[in-house]
Formats: structure tokens, C-alpha cells, sequence
């Protein structure tokens, strides 16, 4: 019996919502958000500031509560979790600011004893390599320290599901580039299923495996990382052509020619839309970075 639980474990998604709606003060913050984590995949949530990213996260682990819709973790409703299971999650806010009156070394082993698979020896050398004082209070550390900190702490838990939002807002490039080493060889070594939020491009083409583009409370994407260039693409349409323009598109931008730009993704027969044919149409690939900014914009 124990065996067909452990299978059914490894085979449930460790995140799922449907339906996710919520809004503050009137205002819609998600709109109908449907999205699903395979076991051991590693997803960048991306998204200018204020699309929605922290509101999903949050919802996703339970910590809010959202009008509509339905967070399942492991299975299991969000909002209900058990000690058992939250011990398998380790959770980086945007900005750490919990038990800031303990020294850093205190914080660590707290937290350790609530996590059984904690590895104190990693949370020691991480400490002595990113050179943070572990007698130093944590009020007293700098906003990138102190994220740093929090990193440690979620990594040396050993969590099935790794959830960062933001996790290198606060870090110079070096740091940041070591960290989403570190993301990505505890991903593959331990199978790790992590989901992180970002704005910084670059943090996802070195880590994710796929991305999900979330923009004014909707998901407008998703997609392997390494399939953007070839899925999607801006396609320019001169003036007397834009009203052969597809109706569904990612964005639509007329400037002040009258020609018109589209990001339009191929149809499942791996085919542009039929005016990418038209004479004077033009398609142009798209990094990733150069999708984000087409479509945030």
C-alpha cells in the first residue's frame, strides 16, 4: 500500500490551480488563471511588476485566499495543508522579513527542526561562501544578505517543490548567476519541481525549462523556453495589408505609417497565419527577451 501511495505522490502535480480570480480594491489582479506543474519541472513565472506574479504565488501555497477558483498542492487543497505536507515546500518571499530579531545561524537551526530532510552542513558552507556573518542579526543584514539568507534556508530544507518569488531582486549578477546555479543542479540532481517569478529575461533562458507569461491577470503563454524563438514571431504588415491581419494575436501595435506589428504564434500544423504570405508581409523572430517586451508593452 505504501508503494502505490509513494507512485501516486510522484505522479501528482505538485501545483495546480483553475479558475483563479482575485482582485484589491476593485481591481483585477487575476482573471480566470489556469496552470499546472509537471513532477520535476523547473517554470519561470514571468511578468512585469504589478501583473499578478506575487498574488499567484501566494494563492498557489495557500497563503491567500482568492475569490474564485480552486490551488491544489500535491493533491491537496491549498488552503488546507498539513504539517506533512508543508514540510515538503519551501516558500521564498519577494521580501524576506520574518524573525529579523534572531542572528542569521539562529534563524537556520530554528527553521531546521521543522524539516527532516534539513542539511545543515549546506546551510553552514553557504553561509562562509556568500560571506555572510552567521552572528549577525538579521535586522541588521543588507536587503541582498538578507535574501541570500532566506535562499539557504529554502535550499537546505531539501523541498520537493521550490517556490521563489523574485529570488534575485536583490542580488548583484554574480550572486544572482550563483544562485540559479545552485536552483538548477538541485533541481537535477534531486528532481525538484521549482517555480519562480522574475522580470530579468536573462534568470530564465539559464534556468527554466519552460516559461508562462502572465500579463494584466491572465495567462497569455506557455511554453518550453527553448521553443519560443521558433513558436512565436512578429509579423509586419504595411498599411494596405493591415486589414488582412489574424484576429488572434499575443499583441498589436499600428505606428504612425499605418503599418502594423503582431506577435502571432504558428497554428498546430506549424504554419503562420495565411497574411504572413501576403507580398510586403514580413516575419521576424523574436527572442525572448524581445517577445516580453512586445507583449508587456
Amino acid at each position: 500500500m505504501n508503494a502505490v501511495l509513494r507512485e501516486m505522490e510522484a505522479t501528482t502535480a505538485p501545483l495546480s490551480v483553475s479558475g483563479l480570480v482575485h482582485c484589491y480594491e476593485g481591481s483585477n489582479v487575476l482573471t480566470g488563471v489556469d496552470l499546472t506543474l509537471e513532477p520535476g519541472s523547473v517554470l519561470g513565472l514571468i511578468g512585469r511588476n504589478g501583473a499578478g506574479k506575487s498574488t499567484l504565488l501566494r494563492i498557489m501555497l495557500g497563503l491567500l485566499q482568492p475569490l474564485a477558483g480552486e490551488a491544489l498542492v500535491f493533491g491537496k487543497p491549498a488552503l488546507k495543508l498539513d504539517d506533512a505536507a508543508k514540510a515538503r515546500i519551501a516558500y521564498v518571499p519577494q521580501q524576506p522579513e520574518a524573525l529579523a530579531w534572531l542572528t542569521a545561524q539562529q534563524m537556520l537551526d530554528f527553521v531546521g527542526r521543522f524539516y527532516p530532510r534539513w542539511d545543515a552542513a549546506f546551510a553552514r558552507r553557504m553561509l562562509e561562501r556568500w560571506q555572510i556573518a552567521p552572528n549577525k542579526l538579521l535586522a541588521k543584514l543588507s536587503p541582498g544578505e538578507r535574501q541570500r539568507v532566506d535562499l539557504i534556508r529554502a535550499l537546505a530544507s531539501q523541498p520537493e517543490l521550490l517556490v521563489l518569488d523574485e529570488p534575485a531582486a536583490a542580488l548583484d549578477p554574480v550572486a544572482r548567476r550563483e544562485l540559479l546555479r545552485e536552483v538548477a543542479l538541485r533541481a537535477g540532481e534531486s528532481g525538484t519541481t521549482v517555480l519562480f517569478s522574475t522580470h530579468i529575461v536573462s534568470d530564465l533562458e539559464r534556468v527554466a525549462s519552460e516559461i508562462a507569461f502572465l500579463h494584466q491577470g491572465k495567462l497569455l503563454m506557455r511554453c518550453s523556453v527553448d521553443e519560443t524563438k521558433e513558436h512565436y514571431a512578429r509579423l509586419w504588415l504595411p498599411a494596405r495589408m493591415s486589414a488582412a491581419a489574424p484576429a488572434p494575436a499575443l499583441s498589436r501595435r499600428r505606428h504612425d505609417d499605418g503599418s502594423l506589428s503582431l506577435v502571432v504564434e504558428r497554428d498546430a500544423h506549424g504554419q503562420w497565419p495565411e497574411a504572413a504570405k501576403l507580398p510586403g508581409a514580413r516575419v521576424d523572430a523574436l527572442g525572448l527577451e524581445d517577445l516580453f517586451v512586445e507583449i508587456a508593452e
